[in-house]
């Protein structure tokens, strides 16, 4: 399967993709992934992105396009891929379009992860992470601590991301609605996109996003 996933910050694109990448046995390919792969790699669009990057402008559009295009045409995803994080807007939406035509293949889906926007606010802003240790997380509502400010794990300081302040996520929001959202009524019009709720225990929706995957497929 060919699949575009979609959603606000907070919604659990990171992984919901992870998750149905393999049980579709399919790549999961994301911006993030393919910007650090070309510019370690030093490829010629590595090193072109990077030379924006370090400039502080944004990476055209034709150079991350350029980059799905080439991991797209990769041996594993032969036989489908998730893109998560692209495109990210109307004009990277028809560039892929034009991208698959040249390939004669067709998206399958186009996975649209909702959330209401306090309940993405309230999940990112809650969030508190280890300054000894990245990768324990803990959440001041969902998975709090038992003494407030200090990792369970290690007795570690924990603290905010700048990037998970409230201002900043209602800011990320913004972007996403004016930038990324209308990708959404784009692929409307060509009938693929399937709406799940991104509320509830990961398990859950994972379980909701395999089913309305294979009515989409039953149906076609």
């Amino acid at each position: 399967m060919r699949i575009v996933l979609v959603g606000p910050p907070g919604a659990g694109k990171g992984t919901q993709a992870t998750r149905l990448a393999e049980k579709l046995c399919i790549p999961h390919i994301s911006t993030g992934d393919l910007f650090r792969a070309n510019i370690s790699q030093q490829t010629e669009l590595g090193k072109l992105a990077k030379s924006y990057m370090d400039a502080g402008n944004l990476v055209p559009d034709e150079v991350t396009i350029a980059m799905a295009k080439d991991r797209m045409e990769q041996p594993d995803a032969e036989n489908g891929f998730l893109l998560d994080g692209f495109p990210r807007n109307v004009s990277q939406a028809e560039a892929l379009d034009e991208v698959l035509e040249t390939e004669d293949v067709k998206l399958d889906a186009v996975l649209d992860l909702e959330a209401p926007e306090e309940e993405v606010v309230k999940r990112i802003a809650g969030r508190r992470i280890c300054r000894r240790d990245s990768s324990h997380v803990f959440h001041v509502t969902y998975s709090p601590p038992k003494k407030e400010g200090v990792c369970d794990v290690c007795g570690g300081e924990l603290y905010q991301r700048d990037d998970d302040s409230e201002e900043t996520v209602r800011k990320r929001l913004e972007v996403y609605h004016t930038q990324t959202e209308p990708i959404i009524d784009y692929y409307k019009t060509q009938g693929l996109v399937v709406t799940i709720n991104a509320m509830g225990p990961v398990d859950e929706v994972t379980g909701r996003a395999l089913e309305a995957l294979k009515r989409e497929g039953d149906e076609k």
